[in-house]
């Protein structure tokens, strides 16, 4: 017979989400908003990328994977003294935005960030106009 607080801990830790790139970036602007300094989120290749990109522009301080069980999971360590990060999901599971590399848009006239997913992975919307590709805007951030 399982015991009640396993089958409570294997539903808590590890949900099904039809979104996850949402549900990292909720993850990360709550934990923000809130200055809350590590969070975990469950790990996947996609988020491993963006997450790549957010710490190469300086939104992330650091990221690891680790082991939890049969999972895997992402600990996300933000920046102390960072303010609460404005991230807005622009292609979604229902409407996929895609776009030229003349036609990337510059987010907040060039203040922000968009990332894009290329045919070389996950780039930011500078290198992207600066190695002439486009693909789908997955976030924007500023």
């Amino acid at each position: 017979m399982v015991k009640v607080s396993t089958i409570y801990y294997l539903l808590s830790t590890q949900t099904m989400n039809t979104d996850p790139i949402s549900d990292l970036l909720t993850r990360l602007r709550n934990a923000s908003a809130v200055s809350k300094n590590v969070i975990v989120v469950p790990c996947s290749k996609i988020k491993n990328e963006i997450l790549k990109v957010l710490k190469a522009k300086g939104y992330v301080e650091d990221f690891e994977t680790i082991k939890n069980g049969k999972f895997e999971e992402i600990k996300i360590t933000l920046k102390e003294d960072s303010q609460a990060l404005n991230i807005k999901r622009v292609s979604k599971p229902g409407q996929r935005i895609y776009v030229k590399s003349g036609n990337i848009p510059k987010v907040l006239g060039g203040l922000g960030t968009a990332i894009i997913s290329t045919q070389k992975g996950m780039l930011t919307d500078t290198e992207a106009r600066k190695n002439k590709m486009g693909g789908e805007i997955i976030c924007e951030i500023y």
